[in-house]
This record gives structure tokens, C-alpha cells and sequence, in this order.
């Protein structure tokens, strides 16, 4: 590491709060999956974790003005491994997303093009020679946007495809549109939602009816969310004890180490333990921001804040899934759920973070 980057300029409290929520996800999927045939599945995790921590390490080294100049070429390999999933991909849950390597690893590719859209967001906007996007611009990045999120969503993983969004409405944001451009936005939206209702698959469309009325097909769709809600409140202050909740023991809780793990921990560590989630949670965040406003130039912000708005994202809807106020859709709770592509990912998302914050004095 170049002197001028000492160990010491690392983000040391960032990357603690990461390490602090991993436990917590570590000591859940303990919990969850206790006696079943995902039993290991906390070992497996420990793995990811430390897989990482390395992966971090590394970005972290990469000064990130050489990986936002070389981004198209990533941004290009990304899409020929989203078109490698969808000949050659690993088949599961009636999906192709994965890619198989030895020793039976699944890699979701989708997961990893997050990290590319985030570089590809502060290109484009550093390129830019206007202040604000015009409609040209506009349309450009979401092209490249869009490319990337058509050939997840035929996986099919809309849920996935959905995630890159708030990396482009970040940018969008900090460079500002004009009012009127806001608003043809908004009516073009207005517009693709009915035909977007109308190309849901039976089974999206399903969870969609049971998140209005769960308790029209309890046993059915709306089985996930009225069992999620269950172990949620029956939590109280305290919580039922680390392995002793009832509906993630008992298996009533679907995927507690995964989807619901939010549930399963609120079940089990009671309002005290989601608010420990969500504090620690939060102070990550409020990092993340914190380096984006120390930056050393516009690039280091954006990379920092699209970091910042596809994190929130996936907080914001998993925690919302699990209490009833959003469709379940099966976004991973960001260090918690268990999963390796999610996990890496993340872990490569602050190491982009440490990144900006090593070079924040000699851009």
C-alpha cells in the first residue's frame, strides 16, 4: 500500500458496524436453521463473510479513478455474464440466475453488476458537460440501466432487476433534472405500470394480491406474510431467546435464514434486538454519507451515495416485507441474510467506500 494510504486512514468504524451486523446474521442463521438440513449453512456464511473481507480489501487498493475509467469494459463483461447466465446458468426454484462453479458454489452474477451500474453512474455523470441531466442524458443512462436490468428480469428476477434503481434515481438526485423532465418521468411511469401489471408472471401477481389481503389465501400466498407478522409481534420487548422462537423453531416461518431472517430475529430478540439492527444499520449508512461529503471529487460522492441508495433500498424492503408493508419479493437483508453473491457484494460495496476515503486528500 502506497505510504501516503496508511491501514490506519481505513474507515476502521465503518468496517466494524459491517463486521457487527454479520454476527448478528451469523448467530441467526445459527438459530434459524438449527436441526434442518441447512444446519451448516452458519459455517458456509462465516466463509462468505471472510471471502469478503478480502474482496473489500482489494477494491479498497484499486484507486477508483482507474476503475471508473476501465468501467465499460466491466460494464461489458457484466452484461456477457448476465448472457452466460441466461444459456448456461444453474437452474433452481424454477429460474436460471445462477452461474455453478466447483464444489457446488452458486454465483448470482445479477448481484454483482450492482457494483458495475454504482462505477458506471459516476462515469457517466463526471462525463457529463452540463450541470444537469437533459433529456439526451437521460436517456442514455437509462439505456445502460435498462440493458442490464431486461436481461436479469428474464431470469426471471424482477426483484433483482428492480434493485438497480435507486443506484440511477441516486444520480439522477445529485445532479438534478429539471421540473418538466420530472414530471414527463413521472407520467411515463404512471403509463408503464399497468402493462408492467399485466406482464407479471401468476406467481408475482399472487404476492402482490396477498401483501393487499394476506388473509384471503392464508394457507397460500398470504401464508409468508401473516407467519412473517406472527413472529414479528410475538417478539415483544425482550424477545423468546436465541433458538427458542416458536414460529422460526417450529418451522412455520418460511426461510428464516434468508428472506425472513429479519423476522426470525425480531421473533427471538424481541423490539430491543431491532432496534440494535436498525441502530447499527443506520450508523452505516451515515458513514457511507459521510465519506461521500469528504470526497475528494464528484466521483468519490457518487460512488458513495449510489453505495448509500441501493443499501437503503434493500433495508427499506426487506424490513417492510417482513412486517406486511411492502410485497414479498425475496430481497436479502444486506449482511444478515444468508448468501454469498449478496455478501460479496456488500463487502465490495464498502470496500468502494474505504476507497474514496483513502483518496480523499490526494485526488
Amino acid at each position: 500500500m502506497p505510504a501516503q494510504h496508511s491501514v490506519r486512514d481505513f474507515d476502521w468504524a465503518l468496517i466494524g458496524l459491517a463486521l457487527a451486523i454479520s454476527t448478528l446474521g451469523v448467530l441467526e442463521i445459527y438459530s434459524a436453521t438449527r436441526n434442518t438440513v441447512w444446519q451448516d449453512a452458519h459455517y458456509r456464511q462465516v466463509v462468505w463473510i471472510v471471502v469478503g473481507i478480502i474482496l473489500m480489501w482489494i477494491l479498497s487498493l484499486v484507486d477508483y479513478n482507474w476503475l471508473v475509467e476501465h468501467v465499460y469494459i466491466f460494464y461489458v463483461a457484466g452484461l456477457l455474464g448476465l448472457v452466460g447466465v441466461a444459456l448456461f446458468g444453474h437452474v433452481g426454484g424454477g429460474a436460471r440466475r445462477w452461474i455453478a462453479l466447483p464444489g457446488g458454489v452458486l454465483l448470482q452474477v445479477s448481484e454483482f453488476v450492482k457494483v458495475v451500474l454504482v462505477l458506471v453512474m459516476a462515469r457517466f455523470l463526471a462525463d457529463m458537460s452540463r450541470e444537469r441531466l437533459n433529456v439526451a442524458n437521460l436517456l442514455q443512462i437509462s439505456g445502460l440501466f435498462a440493458l442490464a436490468m431486461g436481461l436479469v428480469a428474464i431470469q426471471p428476477d424482477l426483484k433483482t432487476a428492480l434493485s438497480y434503481v435507486p443506484i440511477l434515481a441516486m444520480g439522477v438526485a445529485l445532479v438534478g433534472l429539471r421540473w418538466k423532465y420530472v414530471a414527463v418521468v413521472a407520467l411515463a411511469a404512471v403509463l408503464i405500470v399497468p402493462l408492467t401489471l399485466r406482464s407479471l408472471k401468476p406467481y408475482q401477481k399472487e404476492r402482490l394480491v396477498a401483501f393487499m389481503n394476506p388473509d384471503k389465501d392464508p394457507r397460500g400466498s398470504g401464508y409468508q406474510p401473516i407467519q412473517s407478522q406472527i413472529a414479528v409481534g410475538s417478539g415483544g420487548i425482550w424477545g423468546k431467546g436465541l433458538a427458542l422462537g416458536t414460529q422460526t423453531q417450529l418451522r412455520f416461518l418460511p426461510v428464516p435464514h434468508t428472506d425472513f431472517i429479519f423476522s426470525a430475529w425480531a421473533e427471538e430478540t424481541g423490539f430491543v434486538g431491532v432496534v440494535l439492527a436498525m441502530a447499527l444499520y443506520f450508523a452505516v449508512l451515515m458513514k457511507i454519507v459521510s465519506n461521500a461529503q469528504t470526497a475528494a471529487d464528484n466521483v468519490g460522492t457518487f460512488i458513495c451515495m449510489g453505495v448509500a441508495a441501493v443499501l437503503l433500498f434493500h433495508l427499506f424492503v426487506n424490513v417492510g416485507m417482513v412486517i406486511g408493508r411492502m410485497p414479498v419479493t425475496g430481497i436479502p437483508l444486506p449482511l444478515m441474510s444468508y448468501g454469498g453473491s449478496n455478501t460479496l457484494t456488500t463487502f465490495m460495496f464498502l470496500g468502494l467506500v474505504n476507497n474514496v476515503r483513502l483518496r480523499r486528500f490526494t485526488n
